[in-house]
């Protein structure tokens, strides 16, 4: 599995979208959300594992999605 980290963007804001493996064998998506000011950074998990990396990451691009979505 790959460490790839996918990056979006919403002005000041940062969500990079990437995959976890898990105790179990599966895959769970992790987006840290991102802000310009210093230390401020917030890991938000993807709440479902799934059986693939490809997987777990199209979860956690479409929380990244979502969170960027909800900012101001």
């Amino acid at each position: 599995m790959s460490n790839q980290m996918i990056g979006y963007k919403k002005g000041a804001h940062q969500a990079n979208a990437g995959v976890a493996p898990t105790d179990d064998g599966r895959f769970q998506g992790v987006v840290d959300l991102l802000d310009s000011g210093p230390g401020n950074a917030a890991r938000h998990v993807v709440p479902v594992t799934s059986d693939s990396a490809e997987e777990a990451l199209d979860e956690a691009k479409a929380l990244a999605h979502r969170l960027l979505a909800d900012l101001q």
